[in-house]
């Protein structure tokens, strides 16, 4: 083998072992902290400030987690703050999405007649702006008034705009590089949903703390959020990371209703074990033959495309 081509192979594995090995980290932490959130109790003895207190045992050793109701009196000197998680999971990402798609190919995987008038770069170029659009959309809707009055509507436009995203690029790209752009883009949005939302607003809390004012509510609100919503892409973001093993889903003629009922999936399940770390597992009762009918359905999909 030449030198670019093994050049390129193993640009390609030190990137997707990074992005996968950071992806760990970011998705694990989103599933402790959403556990934790949920197994708070009001602390035996109160104490100023906190919320509530969880014991854990891990490990050989006892842990007591406390949470205070929006910040502590006194912040310690060091601060742990999860962030690098987060970006250096979308970096590896959109360098991996450059070595195999847009470098690698020569933007052979934009195969669709749709493209051939403006050329790779043009194709590129488009990509990457219908990325940074669907995340001025999202978050112009969630910073909406509307929004906050109608999460549940709110919640439902969103599941459709990227329903509506997946129709599209699978209409313009190749079938399993709309796949990848469509992960790409929730990826963009749960990123910027943390160092443009979360983390702004943790760091707005610390700042009126050592400062002695008072911390407003409203940005762990926003924050804690914007949290939840990244807790639940990260299922259908996992799939879209492991589909181009599955050629019967991004082969079929219904590749973009089949992409978005396995995300309804995968978003459905983070629902149930969401609500079960909060015990109350049994107002779940329909998620798994709702998960169940999904799957067929997007079996039946498969089979028919």
């Amino acid at each position: 083998m030449s030198f670019m081509p093994m050049f390129q192979e193993w640009a390609d594995l030190i990137v997707r072992w990074t992005h996968v090995i950071t992806g760990i980290a970011w998705i694990g932490s989103s599933f402790y902290f959403n556990w934790l959130e949920s197994k708070f109790r009001p602390p035996e003895v109160a104490r100023e400030r906190v919320e509530g207190e969880a014991w854990l045992v891990h490990g050989g050793g006892f842990y007591r987690v406390e949470k205070f109701a929006v910040a502590p009196p006194v912040l310690p000197k060091e601060l742990h703050w999860f962030k690098w998680e987060a970006g250096f999971t979308w970096m590896s990402g959109v360098l991996l999405l450059a070595i195999v798609y847009y470098v690698g190919s020569g933007g052979s995987f934009l195969t669709h007649p749709a493209f051939e008038g403006i050329g790779s770069f043009g194709a590129m170029i488009f990509s990457l702006c219908v990325i940074a659009a669907m995340w001025v959309i999202y978050d112009r809707l969630w910073k909406s008034g509307w929004a906050e009055a109608n999460p549940a509507a709110a919640t439902f436009a969103t599941i459709v705009l990227l329903v509506v995203l997946a129709w599209g690029l699978t209409q313009v790209m190749a079938p399993h590089a709309a796949y990848i752009h469509v992960g790409a883009t929730i990826g963009t949005i749960m990123t910027a949903n943390v160092w443009m939302i979360i983390i702004p607003n943790q760091r707005e809390l610390v700042d009126a703390t050592r400062e002695g004012r008072p911390p407003q509510f409203r940005f762990a609100k926003q924050a804690k959020f914007r949290s939840l919503h990244n807790n639940y892409f990260t299922l259908p973001v996992v799939f879209i990371m492991l589909s181009k093993n599955y050629a019967t889903t991004w082969g079929s003629d219904w590749n973009w209703a089949i992409l978005a009922g396995l995300g309804c999936v995968g978003a459905t399940v983070r629902h149930y074990f969401n609500l079960r770390n909060k015990d109350r597992a049994g107002e779940a009762y329909w998620v798994w033959p709702a998960a169940a009918a999904m799957m067929a359905a997007i079996f039946y999909a498969a089979i028919r495309g």
